[in-house]
């Protein structure tokens, strides 16, 4: 192991992201958890690491030369694209923004912003965007002549489920995102095929809905949603509180990215390559994914790096605490 003082990590937000990062970084020897940042009481919020300090998050700022780097837990809708900036004029950062569209706009501000401040921040760590997005790269570079697909699940939709929520009548709602089988196996046969929206997933709706609550209005609104639903073949099932609370407990999530693709003079010869993840708890891997990250921003800060990176801007020998002569006996 290389011997460095711990890094000293912030966690700012504590849902289950954040409760993930604290659970990631008690596996991590080489990592101590300083402080929690919370909007709300912070007499109220019980963390699991003793000796952590909770504090309100408008105190951050007094913090800043306590922790090596700060691992933002917000929501990317609203929370990331104004927390990110803000605390990379003061803080080394990590965040899991994963509006993908957005992202060129958000690297823009946060890099600005990190500039300024004289820090690394690391923007959308987690498996997509992050580790799908390293593999797409690697597969494409190795095939260049083919093609990327990206299949989600079986898994819950967190922004999905929270649309459901949002359906009046609705109690509660998860939705869980299922590649379509036919299209997965014929992209892994190496066929190449040209698939919609609508070929790669189904969506599936588990629904508790009020007393009284007209189903056939909450079910029409749901599979009719403009960007969640509409361009999916989706199934609304309504069940009971109880069942809910029974079946649908947990967030599983995972997917497969797959590349196909041609080599040879003519192209004769065809070739896929395959990523795969199954995950039992969407948040505690992809906070397993940040705290890695984390090492890396750390490490780059050291080095006198300044600015906004991603995953594909980072050595990976800088995820692992292993030294680097360690990693060439173990691991090559």
């Amino acid at each position: 192991m290389e011997i460095y003082m711990k890094i000293r990590i912030g966690i700012f937000g504590y849902g289950n992201l954040g409760r993930g990062v604290e659970s990631a970084i008690g596996q991590n020897p080489d990592m101590e958890l300083v402080a929690v940042f919370t909007r709300r009481d912070p007499e109220s919020l019980k963390i699991a690491t003793a000796g952590a300090v909770v504090a309100r998050a408008d105190e951050v700022e007094k913090y800043k030369d306590d922790i090596d780097v700060m691992i933002i837990c917000g929501g990317s809708a609203t929370d990331l694209p104004v927390q990110t900036p803000a605390l990379a004029r003061h803080f080394t950062v990590v965040d899991s923004f994963d509006t993908h569209a957005r992202i060129p706009e958000h690297f823009a501000n946060v890099d600005k912003a990190a500039k300024e401040g004289g820090h690394v921040a690391m923007i959308s760590v987690g498996w997509d965007p992050g580790m799908f997005s390293l593999n797409r790269l690697i597969s494409g570079a190795i095939l260049p002549d083919g093609e990327d697909y990206t299949f989600w699940g079986k898994g819950v939709s967190q922004g999905h489920s929270d649309a459901i929520r949002r359906v009046d009548g609705v109690l509660d709602g998860k939705q869980y995102t299922i590649p379509v089988q036919s299209a997965l196996d014929a992209v892994r046969a190496g066929q190449a095929p040209t698939l919609t929206t609508r070929q790669k997933h189904i969506r599936e709706c588990f629904v508790v809905a009020a007393e009284g609550a007209d189903r056939e209005k909450i079910e029409r609104e749901i599979v009719t949603m403009p960007n969640y639903f509409a361009d999916y073949d989706t199934t609304v099932h309504f069940i009971t509180k109880e069942e809910f609370e029974r079946d649908h407990a947990g967030i599983p999530h995972g997917g497969f990215v797959i590349r196909s693709g041609r080599t040879g003079l003519d192209g004769e010869h065809s070739h896929v390559i395959e990523y795969s993840l199954k995950l039992d708890s969407n948040p505690e891997f992809t906070a397993s994914v940040i705290v890695a990250y984390a090492r890396a921003a750390a490490r780059l800060r050291r080095e006198g790096a300044v600015g906004c990176k991603t995953v594909f801007d980072v050595p990976p020998a800088y995820l692992s605490p292993l030294s680097h002569e360690e990693i060439i006996a173990k691991l090559l």
